[in-house]
Formats: C-alpha cells, structure tokens, sequence
C-alpha cells in the first residue's frame, strides 16, 4: 500500500536520524492480562512473545489510580494524568450542568500526542488503531483510526483519506460486531471468538503490508482483540468464575487462550519483516481479569447511607437520584428508535449498531442527564468511570446548578462519613469487604481539568468474582452488599461481560542497545511516550512523565 504524493506537510524537514537509533516499532495488546502473557509465553503457547520476553527488558506497568479504563490511551500517549488531558471516560461532565456529554475528537487535543511531537522533529510515523484518538492534522506519515478497535467513538478513518479505500479493498472491515457486548449461547461465543481470530490475523497482515510500503521511523499497531476476548471470553479460561461452563468450555476450548495465540501468530509475522535495527516494545497498558466490583449496587448503597444519615440526625438527605437516565431515550423519536432497535434480531443489531450510534449521538444529539430530578437534594451523584472503580460527584453549592453541600469543611466531613460508610460494606454471602478504598481525586489530581472529575473514586475489592449473565451463570446472579447501615442490598446482574480491566500491565523492550532482564519497580504509562520519543532523539514536555533510561541503551 502506498500514500498519496504531497500528503507530508510542507512545514516538515526531515532529519538525519541519530546514530544509533534505528527504528522504533511498538506493538500493543489491549487490555492483555500480563500474568496470562507471561504464564503461556513460559509454557510455549505463546512463542513470539516468548521469544521478545527471552532476548528483552521485561517490566510491570501501572495505569493511573482510578481511572484506568477511558484515561489510559490518552494518559499514554499525551504523557500527562487525566486531569492535564481531560478524558477520565468516554463520557464527560459539562461543567456547571448535570449533563454529561460523549467526548469528541477535539476534546483529544488538550496536549500533543507522542506522534505529533515525532513528526514536529521530522519522524516519519506509522499511527494504526490507537484507541481513543485523533487524526492528527499535522502528522508526518500515516494514521489509521478505528479500524477496529474496541467501544469504536469517532468512526474508521485515515491519513491520508485514500488509505481507507486501499485498506477496505485489502482486509475489508474487522471481522467481529463494531459492539462486542452481547448475550451468547456457547455456539455465539464460538463464532465471536473465530471472528476475533481472523481480526488478529487481518491485523497482522494489514500492519505488515503498511510498514513494508512507508518509509518510517515509529510505527505502533494496537490488538484490541485481547480486549474484547477478555470481556467477553473470561469464562471460558477461568474456571474459578461463576459463569464458567465445564460442559460449554469442553466442546470449545479456552477460547480467551484461541485469541491470544492469533494474536500472537500476528505479531510473529510483524516483527519477522522489520530489520535487526529495530527496537520492538510489546506493551499491554492494563490488564484484565474476572467481573469484580460493586457499581451496579452504589445508587442503593448511597440512598440508603443517605438516609442512615439522618437518621442519625444529620442533615436531611433525600434518595440519591439513579444515575444515567438518558433524556429521550424513553420518549420521543429517540425512544421509538430504541424499540425499534431493541426489537431486531441479534445479528441484525450487531450489523446496525453503528448506524445507531451515529443517530443516537450525531443526529439526535443526546447527553446524559446524571441528576434526573435535582429538586430532590442529593449530596451527590454517580460519574462513570468504569466498573473496578466507580465515580461519585459532590453536589457542591456554587458549582452544581443546585447544589447541596458546601464546599469546604461541609463536604469533608461528608466525605469523611462516606468513605467510612463504604468501608464498612461486606460481601454478605463471604463477610468480604466490597470496597478496597476511596481514592480522594483532589489529592491525586490536580491539573486543569480536575474540576470536572468525580471527586471520590471508590476502588472495589477484586475477590472473589462476581456473577454475570453470561451462559452457565443461570441466566444472571444476584450482587449483594450488608453493612449496619445500609442493611441488606440486590441487584440482579444483567450485563453481559464475564471479564474487566485491572490496573496492572507489562511491557517488554527488545533492540541491539537493551539489556536484557527484569526491572525491579513497575513503569508508570505517563513515563513511556518520553522514553519512547527520546529514543528516536527528540524530547516530549511533560509533567508527569519520567524517562526510562533502562530502555535508551545506547542512545541518551
């Protein structure tokens, strides 16, 4: 495949590289469980990554607290924390409102994305499938965007806008549903999980069809296929989750371990055709591991601290509105759409989501209404960040439209109560604490943009797993929550996902100029795109991020 001539800025030089420096090709699972990849990469299931492991610097990476799901891609490549760049979650709060809004590119361009800074020194870069990201207008080089990756927010397209029709010709679209959540049977499962393996081999072939037509300096290619399968295949490796199914997993193998050797196939068929001058980083900047948590039971659960508090004799405190009641999606054209939607079959749903989503955000122009019914004088409110965490705003006076607590001693001494109300909530059925610990966002954050933060994000404990809807879970499980205040809470579990995210990941380096081992500290994602761009010899501002000096080499 080939770029159209004159695509390159004219504003852009080019420059000598540095002695030393090669190429630089970085190679993503998303949302890949690092104990997995280094477990099947010891026994010989996956043996490219065996081999990176083998003759590579091998370490433990940290998304940032909190908030390691919607923040992590822009946190990586940005080198700056959520509260620098904005996006905590797909889905923002409007300041001074109780709305919350679907991000939009533009919203992604707070700080230069590592690329950006490349091509400004006269890189040439390769941009394939970043999630949660821009075309960047200035880029040296090309760009793919939403090919397939996975919650897809803007739509496929590419740099230059010809790469896109040469791609659809070669590949075509990704083989698996745009959507990958879904209620399966075992024979569902099996086709999901054939469609993501030839995902991850288009995949490969497309990334090495690219990389073999550009000139180049820094490519990176993400396999959200690990992503998906992990969501959704969980149970079928994990034989400890309550929707594991012995005699569905029987018929069909661990499925989960299928996409993680296509994947790995691919990425022996990447790194075979790129030369002994370059470095190749494998990276998975979060992990994944069973259904955990609490945030389906957290609008009960502050409801009732609420009223356990004025009962108390504390100050009044009405019922905690339901967070994420959609405005229209109810009434009107929106909701006539809805049932409709709702309405067809599965495969036709899977076909049309797209088109959905386009009407639903673009046409209809539909926010979120968190505070459904604001008269009622709740203290706070829910602000999703995903479901390990959870996030909850304060209804603050003379920042909510009408807002309840004030700022200052007020709200500490509620949050205060709070947090020890949450602590004190146990799994009823095992006397296991349900909350790990409150994560107070004004001491962890505090750029620029951490006024549209939730101000309390509610770690849930990740032992034992939690039951989900998937098959051989009866069709759903029940959550449970018991504390003296709040008395017994259930709620029926009817999401479809077996699998979520961690915050633990890995990276491996490998290149003629690193020394092969194992760092003794975990990396932080904000240190890599400075690390990354100083090894291609150029610098990347940023507050937060540290160089990696274990992974210059030769070159400082």
């Amino acid at each position: 495949m080939g770029t159209e001539a004159g695509t390159e800025p004219a504003s852009i030089e080019r420059e000598t590289r540095l002695p030393g420096s090669g190429k630089l090709l970085i190679l993503a699972l998303d949302a890949a469980n690092p104990a997995l990849l280094r477990r099947w990469a010891d026994d010989g299931t996956l043996p490219n990554i065996a081999g990176l492991i083998a003759r590579g610097l091998l370490a433990e990476t940290r998304s940032v607290d909190g908030l390691y799901v919607g923040a992590t891609w822009p946190s990586f490549y940005t080198a700056h924390d959520p509260s620098d760049h904005g996006i905590y979650w797909l889905d923002r709060i409007r300041p001074g409102s109780y709305w919350t809004y679907q991000c939009r590119a533009r919203d992604l361009a707070a700080h230069p994305a590592l690329w950006d800074v490349l091509s400004r020194a006269g890189r040439r870069v390769a941009v394939l499938d970043v999630p949660l990201t821009r075309i960047s207008p200035e880029l040296n080089g090309i760009q793919v965007v939403e090919w397939g990756v996975h919650d897809a927010a803007f739509g496929f397209r590419t740099r230059p806008r010809s790469l896109a029709r040469e791609i659809l010709a070669t590949v075509g679209r990704h083989p698996a549903p745009a959507n990958c959540d879904a209620r399966r049977s075992p024979e569902d499962y099996r086709r999901f999980a054939v469609q993501l393996v030839r995902g991850a081999q288009a995949r490969g072939r497309l990334t090495r069809e690219l990389l073999d037509a550009q000139d180049w300096d820094f490519a990176i290619q993400v396999f959200s296929e690990t992503h998906c399968a992990g969501h959704q295949l969980w149970h079928f490796h994990d034989t400890s989750h309550p929707a594991f199914d012995a005699i569905a997993t029987a018929e069909s193998g661990d499925l989960l371990r299928d996409v993680y050797v296509a994947v790995d196939a691919a990425l022996g068929e990447i790194i075979a055709g790129v030369g002994a001058d370059t470095t190749v980083v494998l990276l998975s900047l979060h992990g994944m591991s069973h259904v955990c948590g609490g945030s389906l039971l957290l609008p009960g659960i502050l409801e009732r601290l609420e009223a356990a508090g004025a009962a108390e004799g504390g100050s009044p405190r009405r019922p905690t509105p339901a967070a994420g009641d959609s405005v229209g999606a109810r009434t009107g054209l929106g909701g006539a759409l809805r049932r409709v939607y709702s309405r067809l079959p599965r495969g036709l749903r899977d076909r049309t989501w797209r088109l959905r989503r386009t009407i639903s955000r673009r046409l209809l122009r539909r926010e979120t209404l968190l505070c459904p019914n604001p008269s009622a004088k709740s203290f706070v409110v829910g602000l999703g960040v995903g479901s390990t965490c959870s996030g909850i705003r304060l209804n603050l006076r003379g920042r909510e439209p009408q807002g309840v607590l004030a700022p200052g001693a007020e709200a500490e001494r509620y949050c205060a109560e709070l947090e020890a109300g949450l602590l004190a909530i146990t799994r009823p059925e095992s006397s296991v604490p349900l909350v790990r610990r409150v994560i107070r966002s004004c001491e962890r954050f505090a750029g620029p943009q951490a006024a549209i933060f939730p101000d309390l994000l509610v770690e849930w404990e990740p032992e034992p797993p939690m039951g989900t809807s998937a098959v051989g879970s009866g069709g759903g499980a029940v959550w449970r929550a018991y504390s003296d205040a709040i008395g017994l809470i259930e709620k029926h579990n009817a999401y479809c996902r077996t699998g979520e995210h961690r915050i633990e990941g890995m990276m491996v380096g490998c290149g003629e100029s690193i020394v092969p081992g194992r760092l003794d500290r975990s990396v932080s994602i904000l240190d890599l795109a400075p690390t990354f761009a100083r090894m291609l010899g150029c610098d990347m501002a940023s507050r937060d991020g540290k160089v990696v000096t274990e992974l210059l080499g030769a070159v400082r």
